[in-house]
């Protein structure tokens, strides 16, 4: 399936997805139809050609699918009530016209997805397949895990907010910022996921950093006076701005030993004109304050020229509203371009005494390499050679596990 059809069909998934669910009140069912629809399609399209009306197409598709899928549950069930809506439908031939929707479902459907009563895990799962238009496939491989393992989540997900009676309506004004922060936090999730894989062959998802940012993209075309979502999506746009420069015939290039020419100046604009469009406007949030690091990193001409004191003081700022173990080392990293590998190992070791990054599930295998990185730095080259090994043996990723070890066997 070429790009502009896969473009296509995770664009309109969501619509197609938010009219079938208006129409017969069934999130669960409506999901699964939606997505046999967007199979048919890709098998479909590519020989007969891409249809006048995709959507209208699309929601006939899986109009018909979901009547399927009805009759099933009622019949498997015996529980004809659970469909009235549906039966409605049925019953009645002029409801079966198929208009196009006007509104734009899609934000609805990505709070519905991370709705409270699901775990951060299924809450991605559910994103990425209802809104995404991922399969269960495709998301399966992103969770390093079997296509039936995620079937079976997915599954779960979409049982537990019918348990929790979650309704495909707008959130009240009392939970929607807890909601859109959720969805926040599951579209950062998804690009970080997708940026630095945690497992396999490439160290970028392309594909999950992709939809991501179309994600946010269009979570801000529906928030635009939000300042942190403007944040979030600055902070991907000036990150992914990277990522052509960021391997060398496979191989990992660090930041500093990036070729900066091949970095995305398209991206970089448009991330810098979003962030200094909101800085200061109100008081800065978690990605506002990511998005800025960024923005400093990408206004380096060299290495030599990164303002790492402004850096440093940004993640002090950062840490002091999110004291999470990654923003803690990265504020490492910075305090030691600003002020030198001994001050960045003194500040690593008293976070270590009272936060143990050194332990901690997010920071434990970054940790050995930034400190190898540090010895490297004072001159502790066999240190440095020994804790470059145990970070090569901590990582999934088989391009950083290269990294590694290269560095490590460099100083041997």
């Amino acid at each position: 399936m070429n790009h502009e059809l896969e473009h296509l069909l995770r664009t309109e998934a969501p619509q197609v997805l938010g009219a079938l669910v208006r129409r017969f009140g069934r999130f669960d069912i409506a999901e699964d139809a939606v997505q046999e629809a967007l199979l048919t399609a890709s098998q479909t399209w590519p020989a007969e050609g891409v249809p006048e009306n995709p959507r209208g197409w699309l929601i006939r598709v899986g109009y018909r699918r979901m009547v399927d899928l009805i009759r099933s549950d009622q019949a498997r069930h015996r529980r004809e009530q659970e469909a009235g809506v549906a039966d409605l439908v049925m019953r009645e031939p002029e409801r079966r016209a198929d208009p196009v929707p006007e509104a734009d479902d899609s934000l609805t459907l990505l709070l519905l997805c991370c709705h409270p009563a699901l775990d951060p895990t299924s809450q991605v799962a559910l994103t990425l397949r209802a809104v995404g238009g991922l399969t269960t496939a495709e998301i399966a491989h992103a969770h390093g895990t079997t296509e039936s393992t995620m079937g079976a989540r997915i599954s779960r997900a979409k049982q537990r907010l019918a348990r929790a009676g979650a309704r495909f309506t707008p959130p009240t004004d009392a939970d929607r910022d807890s909601r859109v922060a959720a969805v926040m936090r599951v579209l950062y999730l998804v690009f970080n996921e997708g940026y630095t894989a945690t497992a396999g062959d490439r160290l970028a998802r392309v594909d999950l950093t992709r939809e991501a940012i179309r994600l946010t993209r269009m979570l801000h075309a529906a928030l635009r006076g939000d300042a942190e979502v403007t944040g979030l999506l600055a902070l991907m746009l000036l990150t992914e701005s990277r990522r052509a420069a960021r391997t060398d015939g496979g191989d990992l290039v660090p930041l500093e030993e990036q070729d900066r020419t091949r970095w995305d100046r398209g991206l970089i604009e448009e991330g810098t004109a979003l962030i200094d469009g909101v800085w200061n406007r109100h008081p800065a949030g978690p990605y506002q304050l990511q998005a800025a690091i960024a923005a400093v990193h990408a206004a380096a001409a060299s290495p030599e020229r990164t303002d790492w004191a402004q850096i440093a003081v940004l993640y002090l700022w950062l840490e002091r509203l999110t004291p999470t173990a990654p923003v803690q080392l990265s504020r490492v990293v910075a305090v030691a371009h600003a002020h030198g590998p001994a001050r960045g190992l003194a500040l690593l070791d008293d976070l270590n005494q009272r936060h143990h990054l050194d332990r901690h599930p997010l920071t434990r295998q970054r940790e050995h390499a930034v400190r190898a990185h540090l010895l490297q730095l004072t001159g502790d080259t066999t240190g440095a050679a020994a804790l470059y090994r145990r970070a090569a043996d901590l990582t999934g990723n088989k391009v950083e596990q290269r990294y590694l070890l290269s560095k490590a066997d460099g100083l041997d």
